[in-house]
């Protein structure tokens, strides 16, 4: 069956997540893998934009999205192949500084203090993302809000310093769990 296989060759969506979070990111000038280290190290955290509003989602939110859309464009590669958001529902995206005080409150300790650099480049107060789409079409929602996915982050991330050699199998557990969701 040549032809079916060509035609799903030529298929091609284009998918946009938010402001995406979860275990194992140790990216710098990152907000979470920032704050993470601050409060293992029992340090302050410094923000940039504390009014900075983002779409914040666990990693596996979009994943999950990634995959039912494939699933649909190989039942339907012309109908599905367009564009998606994956993200928070609209009224889920919150300021960075709302974001560092949940973060505050889950680990049960911690500080920060806003840092405003006059040479850093210019970064966009706001950023939200039209879900609707992958919603009416596609069946899909977040599972989490951001309180959630923040929570699922941070439970990664104590788990990985007071656990680290159970670190894959907390993974996996984290993944079946979002799965229950």
């Amino acid at each position: 069956n040549a032809q079916k296989y060509t035609q799903h060759q030529k298929t091609i969506a284009s998918v946009r997540a938010g402001n995406v979070i979860g275990g194992g990111d140790w990216a710098k000038d990152r907000l979470i893998p920032d704050i993470v280290r601050a409060l293992q190290k029992k340090e302050k955290i410094i923000i940039r934009n504390p009014q900075a509003v983002r779409p914040w989602q666990h990693v596996l939110e979009p994943l999950a999205g990634y995959l039912l859309l494939g699933s649909y464009l190989v039942q339907d590669s012309v109908k599905y192949a367009k564009a998606y958001n994956f993200g928070p529902q609209l009224n889920d995206a919150l300021p960075v500084e709302e974001m560092v005080n949940l973060a505050i409150g889950i680990w049960k300790e911690g500080s920060y203090e806003v840092q405003q650099d006059k040479a850093q480049p210019h970064e966009a107060g706001l950023l939200k993302l039209d879900i609707c789409q992958a919603n009416a079409e596609l069946g899909w929602k977040p599972r989490m809000n951001a309180r959630k996915a923040l929570e699922f982050t941070l439970d990664w991330y104590r788990q990985y310093y007071t656990h680290r050699d159970n670190i894959e199998t907390y993974t996996q557990k984290q993944i079946e769990d979002f799965f229950k969701l």
